[in-house]
């Protein structure tokens, strides 16, 4: 991909989800509230934009706001449902401020990741703080978690969130994940839910987590795969790319992205229970049978 074409991908990611972080975007959760609003999968895209687009709502932190839905219906009831879904207890979701959970992703890598008290968290993405929150309760008061995230408008409510809860363990920084605002090898674990695949510069991605773990540390995030080559007009989809679709990459791919990045004892295990939501976020698109979820592992020797 040239830089020009990455560049708009940037763009159009950021604006996504600057809207869907200030409730910009329409939906039957009302301005504002809980999800924000919809959470705008299909936006932007030719082929399924208006059903998508009416039938995705609640959860406008990220892809996997919703579960499967009804043309034109509201979600809202049906959230608990999909967090349980991807890996997300009730006990867990009732532990943090009501409106952290903006979206659950594909996974919950902070509860695979191993996280041990007084350990330093790293989350790629972190939007509205979700998984940084459940991180903060694993690694306890002697630990740290740092969420990076490009849109201001999800580091303001990621924030308000960590006010809300009195988290004295949990920052947010405004950065890109291509160039983390964090010191070399001051982090233990690096976390991220469904938010790789929305580089357009995986491998820099990669080399900076590298870069910031300490030796021995591990990087364990839930994101999309591809399990087939997806076609140049659905790379070329901007709408998809924000959707978590269509910046999926092959398994192989990300492996070898992954070992030349310097990481050992690479781990891809591709979710194929996870079709079922995934297929939700654009009704009617191809790109949809072609990707899962994936549980992503990798240690720093």
């Amino acid at each position: 991909m040239n830089e020009e074409r990455a560049e708009r991908v940037r763009q159009a990611v950021r604006a996504s989800y600057a809207a869907r972080a200030s409730g910009h975007a329409e939906g039957c959760c009302g301005e504002g509230g809980d999800g924000g609003g919809c959470c705008g999968h299909g936006a932007g895209h030719e082929a399924a934009a208006g059903q998508a687009a009416a039938s995705s709502c609640c959860g406008s932190g990220g892809c996997g706001g919703a579960e499967d839905h009804q043309a034109g219906g509201c979600c809202c009831g049906g959230a608990a449902s999909h967090a349980e879904q991807v890996g997300y207890s009730l006990v867990e979701i009732s532990s943090v401020p009501e409106g952290a959970e903006m979206s659950f992703g594909c996974g919950n890598p902070a509860a695979l990741a191993g996280l041990q008290p007084g350990e330093t968290v790293l989350d790629l993405g972190s939007g509205g703080g979700l998984d940084c929150l459940l991180a903060a309760h694993r690694v306890g008061p002697t630990g740290r978690v740092i969420g990076v995230d490009m849109t201001p408008e999800m580091i303001d409510r990621a924030r308000g969130n960590a006010r809300q809860g009195n988290y004295a363990n949990v920052e947010f920084r405004l950065g890109e994940i291509e160039h983390l605002p964090v010191a070399d090898a001051t982090v233990d674990a690096i976390i991220s839910n469904c938010v790789i695949n929305l580089s357009p510069d995986k491998p820099s991605v990669l080399r900076e987590a590298f870069r910031v773990l300490k030796p021995g540390g591990r990087l364990l995030v839930s994101d999309i795969v591809s399990m087939a080559p997806l076609s140049e007009e659905a790379r070329s989809d901007e709408g998809l790319w924000c959707e978590c679709l269509s910046g999926a990459e092959e398994v192989g791919a990300l492996e070898r992205m992954l070992r030349d990045a310097g990481f050992v004892d690479v781990l891809i295990t591709p979710q194929d229970e996870s079709r079922e939501f995934v297929r939700s976020w654009a009704p009617g698109a191809s790109v949809v049978d072609l990707v899962v979820s994936a549980i992503v592992e990798a240690w720093k020797p």
